[in-house]
């Protein structure tokens, strides 16, 4: 797919710079796909192999002793912590939207899914749960390369795969892997695809030819 994916790469990094970090996006397109029935709505977390190219934050809610393990979470919270935000639902939601990813104690699941699942579900930031003992290091920092990829009951959804300043090839081999996840879930695979788009924040779309997509 590398050619004519590259041009189109190169097409939609075109334009104006602005004076903040554009980011580039893919836009999904589906046909012939009842979106009413749940199991075919897409809702994947996907690795981009180039990083997401901006700093993504993960918050760690867990044990004196996880917390301590997980040197690369940007935020960490412990059990009294959890307490307070159920107390305090409204500081919470402000939380969660300064948050990209949750991991938690796998013992703290219960509480966070009885107590604040209304706020972390919808947002499709409800926590990876880690057990006991483990290092969540190398989940935390799977999570920071990691986009979402959902589609709710709509046919047309919208994946992050990087920013403009990144290198070409980089944002290719991020294109490459979200397109084949969104493949891979559909019932015929890219006979669903009407059509897939490449779009910088400020840019205009571009066309990202469906034979170039191997």
């Amino acid at each position: 797919m590398a050619g004519g994916v590259i041009k189109s790469i190169q097409e939609a990094k075109q334009g104006k710079e602005r004076k903040f970090k554009e980011s580039l996006e893919l836009a999904f397109n589906l046909k012939d796909v009842d979106m009413s029935d749940p199991k075919n709505r897409i809702n994947e977390e996907i690795i981009l192999p180039g990083g997401r190219g901006k700093d993504i934050k993960v918050a760690l809610i867990a044990s004196d002793e996880m917390r301590l393990k997980a040197q690369n979470a940007d935020y960490k919270y412990s059990l009294e912590d959890l307490n307070n935000f159920i107390d305090d639902k409204k500081a919470f939601k402000k939380l969660v939207n300064k948050i990209d990813f949750f991991v938690a104690e796998s013992t703290m699941m219960g509480s966070i899914g009885k107590s604040l699942g209304i706020i972390l579900g919808p947002r499709g930031k409800m926590p990876k749960p880690v057990p006991p003992g483990q290092d969540p290091t190398q989940l935390i920092e799977n999570l920071k390369k990691s986009v979402r990829a959902r589609s709710r009951d709509k046919r047309t959804f919208h994946v992050p795969i990087g920013v403009k300043d990144m290198p070409d090839d980089v944002i290719s081999q991020n294109l490459n892997a979200v397109v084949k996840r969104v493949i891979s879930h559909l019932e015929k695979g890219k006979s669903n695809l009407a059509s897939v788009y490449i779009k910088s924040t400020m840019g205009k779309a571009v066309n990202i030819d469906l034979g170039d997509i191997e």
